[in-house]
């Protein structure tokens, strides 16, 4: 038994217990925010069928949307850190571009997310679960007294946690952290955001069952005959996906003509959201509603481009205004609807099977997420966990891959690094000057595969500390040859952080 312990890596051992713990919290935080969303979004079509019936009502449920809008307003203004969907605050946490107080994240994050998502208006309940996961790591980090590189594990695994639990998709939410936060694999990370992954979307199911949360019923696997469809959906989903990433980081510029302080902008969406109510009230929020409407039945040509307009046109306005809110949700929603209008023209002119269209839903949803936030991977699995089906893994890599080529070509980049590289530059970071450890994998291509340590021009204020490869962990010295899959684990402070990551990743 005592050769056994000596045998086991404590140092894991201890961060997936962490792991356990921030999922375990992050869990209850984000089911419990999910679950207000979904009962208020549960009474909407009531609300807004009753003031169709007495339009008087209409006078007191203007001010109180106005009410509403004015609440979150102020608690944006005491904590610009809630705006938005949350994810670019986490990136610049990690990447030390950015100091948040988690307590005022937490609660502000909380109730402005569901008053903002659970009113309707066409926002994600994703974002927001991703920056309270987060912030739930990071106020145990702080309890705890973490050194700063552990703080950065437990604020990924929140992270991974709050998707976890928003969407019932543990795996997604691994995937998430490692290829849209990181950019590459950490041992140490992905146990502990696995583990937090895990627990949190237990939690979550204990509170919500064990269904997928777009369950469509049984779909047919997609013949071969019709790959070649998937490769014009795919052109069609980068070249749109291009498109929204355009618009969304338009949004903000356009906003300033309106003679209102940046948060209170909110009030727009939220007077606006009452006609859509009036006129279209299953359409209000995030969109998985629609999703699982197109699963049973496909509406007219014209309804399905009517409906892609309003999706579209709306869910900018709502993201744009900088109210609390994800856009994951609305963009699979805008995928579903593409996909849909596709294969229903496919139909039409190619004699497509109706059966199939079920498959192109699903298999648009992953290609025009994969195209927006470059980040396939993580667009694949999501997908697959939400719907509960394996059986469109290759449709939907197909498809996600010809949409990521699509973007690269049309000069996109991810749209989560766009917005936080547009709120840097829009505020001052905080300089602490605190130690802080960075992690910088060596991938293929790299000028630092093969190179000598002392052959390569490191950049000021910092020192290499550790290499790590695979299991093994090597102290670097000036005739350290460095190689594919090692990962450069560098000693500075969180003053210089990112401008040094920055600079090495210019001479990779």
């Amino acid at each position: 038994m005592k050769n056994f312990l000596d045998t086991l890596d404590k140092t894991k051992i201890k961060y997936i217990a962490k792991g356990v713990l921030v999922g375990t919290l992050a869990g209850v935080v984000v089911s419990l925010f999910r679950l207000a969303i979904e009962k208020i979004g549960e009474m909407l079509p009531y609300i807004y069928h009753q003031l169709k019936i007495h339009p008087l009502w209409l006078i007191p449920w203007s001010l109180l949307m106005i009410l509403l809008a004015v609440v979150v307003g102020y608690l944006i203004k005491s904590e610009p850190n809630i705006k938005g969907s949350g994810i670019p605050q986490v990136e610049g946490q990690l990447k030390d571009d950015i100091t948040i107080s988690w307590w005022s994240v937490l609660w502000k994050k909380f109730v402005g997310g569901i008053l903002s998502v659970g009113m309707g208006l066409f926002l994600g309940r994703e974002g927001p679960s991703i920056q309270l996961g987060a912030s739930c790591a990071q106020g145990i980090a702080t309890k705890m007294k973490a050194s700063k590189s552990e703080e950065k594990i437990l604020l990924s695994s929140g992270a991974a946690a709050g998707l976890a639990a928003a969407f019932n998709a543990p795996v997604a939410g691994l995937l998430f952290v490692v290829e849209e936060v990181h950019h590459n694999f950490s041992p140490l990370v992905w146990l502990t955001s696995f583990a937090a992954a895990l627990m949190s979307n237990f939690v979550s199911l204990t509170f919500f069952g064990l269904q997928p949360v777009l369950h469509l019923g049984d779909i047919p696997s997609l013949p071969l005959k019709y790959y070649w469809l998937l490769i014009l959906l795919g052109i069609l989903l980068g070249v749109l996906g291009r498109f929204y990433q355009i618009i969304l980081l338009a949004l903000d510029k356009w906003y300033t003509f309106l003679p209102l302080p940046s948060y209170f902008r909110g009030i727009l969406p939220f007077l606006l959201v009452i006609p859509v109510g009036l006129f279209f009230p299953h359409s209000l929020g995030g969109g998985n509603q629609i999703i699982l409407a197109l699963g049973q039945h496909s509406p007219t040509l014209i309804a399905l481009l009517g409906l892609l307009g309003l999706r579209f046109a709306f869910s900018m306005i709502s993201y744009g205004s900088g109210l609390p809110g994800g856009i994951f949700l609305p963009i699979l929603t805008l995928g579903a609807v593409i996909g849909s209008l596709f294969a229903n023209l496919a139909v039409t002119v190619f004699g497509l099977e109706p059966f199939f269209v079920k498959d192109f839903i699903v298999i648009a949803m992953a290609g025009y997420f994969a195209a927006i936030g470059k980040a396939p991977l993580t667009a694949i699995i999501l997908v697959t966990e939400m719907v509960g089906s394996l059986v469109h893994l290759m449709p939907l890599g197909l498809t996600a891959l010809v949409a990521y080529i699509v973007v690269d070509i049309l000069g996109g980049d991810p749209i989560y690094e766009s917005l936080l590289e547009r709120l840097v530059k829009s505020k001052k970071t905080h300089l602490t000057g605190q130690r802080t450890t960075v992690e910088i994998p060596v991938l293929s291509g790299s000028k630092l595969d093969g190179t000598l340590v002392r052959d390569f021009e490191w950049p000021d204020h910092m020192l290499l500390a550790l290499l790590h490869r695979g299991d093994r962990e090597i102290l670097p010295h000036g005739d350290t040859v460095m190689k594919i899959g090692d990962t450069l684990e560098i000693l500075t402070d969180t003053t210089h952080a990112s401008a040094i990551i920055r600079r090495i990743k210019e001479q990779m």
